[in-house]
């Protein structure tokens, strides 16, 4: 009865959830449920539940003080796990050099003993090879064991990477490569490796994995990849259309730029056109790291990029006169060749506009030829007596052939414009087709 005042007077004390009720409603008929000896008997139910819980909770949480304590111990017994290892280790040093020597021993007596035990095992360490010891002799016998121990770590992570690629374990295969000792695992061999596993159907390509954690490893490291696995990462993100992989690892800068890596990112650029600026812009970093000029300021030029390209000629100044000839001949811009043939920051111009025309002419190029001739013509007389006048390297024959090119090309008025301006050059007189020494400036000298 004092239970149930309890419960009727404090029902804050006794919570029951909506589970209990709905179990309540189960088990209990509406006249149970007003029954004392029903309710008494619930109440005892709910009391060993919550004992049961309680009990539960002190095994299965412990105070945060007994933390603190667990990691104390946990500290000491690593402490003696890495005194035992290094003993351990330091005893396996012992026993195999210890069978090494043993291993002599016994070559030494099935051998005729025409030489004492000591000049056998100093011919040993000449040699550094014993049969069944597998070049490991000459670091065990080292009176430091650091040798030994490096050579087995060396074994041990080569296996280990073996048995990860046979359990088709190739993510961790992948990371195990890109942080073995002294990169062992870093080269072409394992490139084949991965390239032989293909690739597998609802999985990331095991080969691009491998590319992805080394890069990432060599940015991290600061050790940049050789120029070998460098170009066949770029492949490998390429073919399988990651770009933006290939972005990130060519400006992390931990690789090794080659002129044939330039190459193949531009090829890539040629077939994939929506992507050829960003491809171009890589090349020409790539490019211009390796010093190859000619390559990164044709790189700037396709991406019309002209006022760069002329910036990139006047600071590095071994561009020859047949360089810019063959810059314009692969990219031939209206815009880029009057950048060339103008004076530019208070420099004369770098190339001859005339020259620069009759070359385009002779190598099938007409339709940009004509399409300067265009602009020229534009400009009226003026620009046509400016031209001819500040291009020393243009001579009387070689005007009267661009006259004729004009005339021949539908340019009657500009034509006409250069051979008036022949004329009315002072000191300058109708020469022969022998003639081929007169220039049109001699005049300027006298």
């Amino acid at each position: 009865m004092e239970n149930l005042k309890l419960w009727q007077q404090s029902p804050q004390h006794w919570c029951i959830t909506g589970k209990e009720q709905s179990n309540l409603k189960q088990s209990m008929t509406l006249q149970e449920s007003v029954n004392l000896v029903a309710l008494t008997k619930y109440l005892k139910h709910l009391e060993d539940k919550y004992a049961e819980i309680k009990q539960a909770m002190l095994k299965k949480y412990v105070p945060v003080q007994r933390k603190a304590e667990l990691d104390e111990e946990m500290i000491v017994t690593l402490k003696r796990r890495d005194l035992a290892e290094n003993l351990n280790k330091e005893l396996q040093f012992r026993h195999q050099r210890l069978q090494i020597i043993s291993n002599a021993l016994t070559s030494w007596v099935k051998s005729d003993m025409s030489s004492s035990f000591e000049d056998f095992v100093e011919q040993i360490q000449k040699t550094k090879s014993l049969p069944g010891d597998e070049g490991i002799v000459e670091e065990l016998l080292e009176d430091d064991p650091g040798k030994a121990k490096e050579a087995e770590i060396l074994l041990c992570y080569i296996e280990r990477f073996n048995d990860l690629m046979s359990l088709g374990e190739y993510e961790k295969a992948a990371c195990f490569a890109a942080n073995s000792p002294r990169r062992i695992l870093q080269n072409i061999g394992t490139v084949n490796k991965f390239k032989a596993v293909g690739k597998i159907r609802g999985k990331p390509f095991p080969l691009l994995l491998f590319f992805e954690t080394i890069f990432s490893t060599s940015h991290a490291c600061r050790r940049p990849i050789d120029a070998e696995l460098t170009l066949e990462g770029i492949k490998c993100g390429l073919s399988e259309k990651r770009l933006d992989l290939v972005i990130n690892w060519v400006t992390q800068e931990r690789l090794t730029f080659s002129e044939e890596l330039g190459d193949v990112i531009c090829d890539y650029g040629e077939q994939d056109t929506y992507n050829k600026a960003k491809c171009l812009a890589l090349a020409q970093m790539i490019y211009r790291d390796c010093g190859l000029h000619k390559k990164a300021l044709l790189c700037l030029c396709k991406q019309g990029q002209i006022h760069g390209a002329m910036e990139y000629i006047q600071q590095f100044k071994d561009f020859t006169y047949d360089d810019l000839m063959q810059l314009i001949k692969l990219c031939p811009h209206t815009e880029l060749i009057q950048c060339l043939t103008r004076e530019w920051n208070g420099k004369p111009p770098s190339l001859s506009f005339g020259l620069a025309i009759l070359h385009l002419f002779s190598v099938d190029m007409k339709k940009v030829g004509i399409k300067l001739l265009q602009e020229i013509s534009k400009g009226g007389k003026g620009i046509v007596e400016h031209l001819m006048i500040n291009d020393p390297f243009f001579s009387l024959e070689n005007w009267q052939e661009m006259a004729n090119i004009c005339l021949q090309n539908g340019f009657d008025k500009l034509s006409h414009d250069i051979m008036s301006i022949l004329r009315s050059q002072a000191g300058v007189t109708e020469i022969s087709e022998e003639d081929d020494t007169v220039n049109l400036m001699e005049h300027v000298f006298w």
